[in-house]
């Protein structure tokens, strides 16, 4: 097989297959020489931190930024977009290795179930699924018949929770019942993502499998929450485009086949939801993962941080946009080019090898205009207190001129770097900051055209992971990823935002945590 893996011998039923999957042999042959090649490492220079790389707003600047984000609901299309495809079955990981193993492994375990089973928002949805079926939850409880009751949370046969997506579990409880995470993102879209014309635009993405189900959710709950909120929602939903899935391969890089011998393509992880993404027309978008989300007492924290991130986003647009048509009506003075090079560097993080200053006017105004005229993103990030997931940092990268290198701003996950090097170890440890996936975009340039995501994706940023199929091994390749790689050539602002705004549920029980529950206690 050569370096783009076109020597790579397909059947005619092979291209049929690729083909079929909205695939070229070419792009098959590239993903092939990726796992050949394997995934460079990323160089991490230093951590974000206060001051050196991640911005603290005043308290004397909200008030202007809360303005300047009132001025965009008023101007602009908004939309919060929120990827929601993934199922629930890795919240349940401990509950179906009892499930399997016919119970809770002693007494202990038992009755510290049963103790907190009634504080789950999805508690009244269970008693009435057991209740139909001729059974009594309190009962089964009372017995210690806790394979029974774990059945009727996680299997077809009860609320089939294990198999459902995120997006339709019953997160939260309140008086007049018990919201999904679905809801709560439609509650918070209308705080925050709401128009002049009083429209409230939200965008979820789902599997394929699911997005019947939500459909039918959402046909039931919109009109209720529309008189409720006061707003009309523009609701989109989209699926994970099946030319974004990429080639298994076996251990020895040879495609991975099926019974039937068959190539196998797999989901390439949410960078590939980047094409989703793209086909938005809204011109600021609320980036938010579906399981971060609160009940309605601590909304307003979370939509005031919403709003102090927009209001970051758009003031930085308003001077990016003014210095880049300066630029490209062919401007600029040697006083203006240095006060924009100076802005570039201090408010957009851009960085400039040592010999800019010694380039000709036009070769710098080309180099400012090709550097400012991106999409934009303004992350917020939170104070590192142990969750796991990826941290802000500058990260090494060659600029094309003679090999010099300059960092710039990257989120980074810990399986991006040569953990086999100390240094690069001693990097990651000193991070005081973590990614929550709090984002809000700009995708649209000084002209009010939409950019082409897809042209500032840094293509190496791939995932190579093992997985089995059937008892087989296999190994999947990852898109880079949506707020990793995929954005690795926006212009990147990073914001500290207070970890009340972060909020997960990465498991069933991080649902009992008191952020979760009524008046954050039991109730």
């Amino acid at each position: 097989m050569t370096e783009n893996g076109a020597e790579e011998r397909w059947s005619e039923a092979d291209r049929q297959s690729i083909a079929a999957q909205g695939l070229t042999i070419e792009e098959v042959g590239r993903q092939l020489a990726l796992f050949r090649r394997g995934v460079p490492s990323v160089r991490l220079n230093r951590p974000c931190v206060a001051g050196d790389g991640i911005v603290v707003i005043p308290e004397s600047e909200r008030p202007s930024l809360l303005a300047a984000c009132e001025e965009a609901r008023r101007t602009h299309r908004l939309m919060k977009f929120v990827p929601a495809s993934g199922a629930a079955s890795r919240m349940f990981r401990e509950w179906y290795r009892c499930f399997a193993a016919g119970g809770f492994a002693d007494e202990a375990a038992r009755t510290a179930f049963a103790g907190v089973l009634k504080r789950y928002a999805f508690f009244p949805d269970l008693r009435a699924t057991i209740t139909a079926a001729g059974e009594d939850l309190e009962s089964l409880i009372g017995k210690g018949e806790d394979a029974a009751i774990l059945k009727s949370v996680l299997t077809e046969e009860g609320l089939n929770y294990g198999c459902l997506p995120k997006a339709l579990l019953k997160f939260h409880a309140y008086p007049e019942g018990s919201r999904t995470a679905l809801e709560e993102h439609l509650v918070e879209a209308a705080l925050y993502a709401r128009d002049a014309e009083n429209v409230s635009r939200v965008h979820f993405t789902v599997s394929r499998e699911h997005e019947s189900a939500v459909r039918t959710l959402l046909s039931r709950i919109i009109r209720d929450y529309e008189s409720r909120l006061d707003t009309v929602f523009a609701v989109g939903i989209s699926t994970q485009d099946p030319a974004t899935d990429t080639i298994a391969v076996d251990p020895e890089n040879r495609p991975f086949r099926d019974e039937r011998g068959k190539p196998v393509f797999r989901p390439g992880g949410h960078g590939s939801l980047l094409r989703n993404l793209n086909l938005l027309d809204e011109e600021i978008i609320f980036l938010k993962n579906i399981d971060n989300t609160v009940p309605d007492r601590l909304k307003t924290e979370t939509s005031l941080w919403k709003k102090l991130l927009a209001g970051c986003l758009i003031r930085l647009q308003q001077e990016i946009f003014a210095s880049v048509r300066l630029l490209a009506g062919g401007g600029g003075t040697e006083e203006e080019l240095e006060r924009i090079r100076d802005f570039a560097e201090k408010r957009v993080n851009i960085g400039f090898s040592t010999g800019f200053r010694e380039l000709s006017v036009a070769e710098r105004r080309s180099f400012l205009f090709r550097k400012l005229n991106r999409p934009l993103r303004v992350c917020g990030m939170v104070k590192n207190e142990g969750e796991p997931g990826g941290g802000p940092f500058w990260v090494e990268d060659a600029d094309g001129r003679g090999g010099a290198s300059r960092a710039s701003l990257q989120i980074i996950e810990e399986s991006q770097i040569d953990r086999n090097d100390p240094k690069q170890r001693a990097v990651w440890s000193s991070a005081t900051h973590f990614n929550p996936v709090d984002l809000v975009c700009g995708v649209r340039d000084f002209d009010g055209r939409k950019f082409d995501l897809p042209a500032f994706i840094d293509p190496a940023t791939v995932a190579i992971t093992r997985k089995s199929e059937k008892g087989r091994e296999l190994l999947a390749l990852e898109r880079p990823g949506l707020w990793n790689g995929s954005m690795a050539f926006w212009n990147t602002v990073f914001v500290e935002v207070p970890i009340a705004t972060f909020n997960p549920v990465k498991t069933v029980t991080d649902l009992l945590r008191p952020q979760h529950l009524p008046f954050g206690r039991t109730p």
